[in-house]
């Protein structure tokens, strides 16, 4: 799939990684539009996780480069990388949330640790967020253990929201997650991305919920032994000739 360069967020080039003898990526060339939707599938193994960290910075490529807003950051490292990664929000598989601190102490964390906001500033925006996901003042100071999953997932997200980034990743975020949930989960994505549309923030979602990404994806990629097979608009993947897409795309 083609795109006009003013338009990527992300590309990726020649993206090779190794773990000794083991290739996970293979030779990878693909380009993320901004202010998309943009969901990666794939079956286990695939190299899903291992591409979210070379877009992350987690992982160095053994070769090739990865290009985020026109910034090569396959070199990065110390201050300029901490700083690199304040253009991302992520919602992890399981929330990640910090088990001592409340909801309210775990969405604050990232605007303490990047910003120069005073306390009542941090207050402010903390309240505004937990409820932009939902979030009833009376859960504000419950500690993630007093919250169901659907709950963790929301104060994850508003953490993830907290320093208004370019691009929100979503790391299998329905995993583990009863159908009400999982459905609770994608109506968030879908909104926040809304509620975000105009300043062109870039969701990319890692997942194996296939059903779900054609409904609420702009583009699928389908990462197959480290390659991309198949990377179109979510109603053109579903037509896929695709024989591995098909299968996946039936399970």
């Amino acid at each position: 799939m083609n795109l006009d360069s003013k338009d990527v967020v992300i590309s990726i080039r020649n993206l090779k990684k190794s773990f000794g003898q083991y290739s996970i990526i293979n030779d990878l060339n693909f380009d993320i539009k901004r202010g998309s939707i943009t969901t990666i599938l794939g079956f286990s193994g695939a190299g899903k996780s291992t591409l979210l960290k070379h877009i992350l910075g987690l992982l160095r490529p053994t070769s090739g480069h990865v290009f985020v807003n026109g910034q090569d950051i396959s070199n990065l490292g110390g201050v300029a990388l901490r700083e690199f990664r304040r253009n991302f929000g992520m919602l992890f598989q399981y929330a990640a949330l910090f088990d001592s601190l409340s909801a309210f102490e775990n969405v604050a964390f990232p605007l303490r640790e990047f910003t120069k906001d005073s306390e009542a500033e941090i207050s402010r925006k903390v309240k505004s967020l937990l409820e932009s996901v939902n979030i009833l003042e009376n859960s504000f100071y419950k500690l993630p253990s007093e919250l169901s999953g659907g709950m963790r997932k929301r104060v994850g997200l508003a953490r993830g929201l907290a320093l208004n980034p370019d691009i929100m990743l979503y790391d299998e975020p329905t995993t583990g997650l009863d159908p009400i949930t999982t459905k609770m989960v994608n109506e968030l994505i879908v909104q926040t991305a809304k509620n975000n549309k105009q300043r062109q923030m870039t969701t990319i979602i890692i997942s194996h919920d296939v059903k779900a990404s054609l409904a609420i994806s702009d583009f699928i990629a389908f990462l197959e032994h480290g390659r991309i097979v198949e990377y179109s608009t979510a109603s053109e993947f579903a037509q896929s000739k695709n024989r591995i897409v098909q299968e996946f795309i039936n399970l």
